[in-house]
């Protein structure tokens, strides 16, 4: 399998939750993988964090549905 680390092919934010779908080339096709992360602001400068407190979760939620949906998306573009 070759491993390309791109930028992100699609992010998705909500509030102070972000999923970043990357896409890797395989043999087999393409593979798309989804990384989740809480922003916070510490003084002037944005950090992330895999750590979400209790009011992040159904956010959480909500941006992992919208990924889900939006890598099935993807994956039927490239089998047509």
């Amino acid at each position: 399998m070759t491993n390309t680390k791109d930028k992100p092919v699609e992010t998705i934010v909500i509030r102070m939750v972000k999923a970043e779908i990357t896409e890797t080339e395989t043999e087999n096709g393409k593979h798309y993988s989804v990384t989740f992360s809480s922003l916070y602001k510490d003084g002037e400068e944005w950090q992330e964090s895999e750590s979400y407190g209790r009011d992040d979760l159904p956010i959480l939620s909500k941006v992992a549905d919208i990924a889900y949906s939006k890598v099935h998306e993807l994956s039927q573009e490239n089998t047509n």
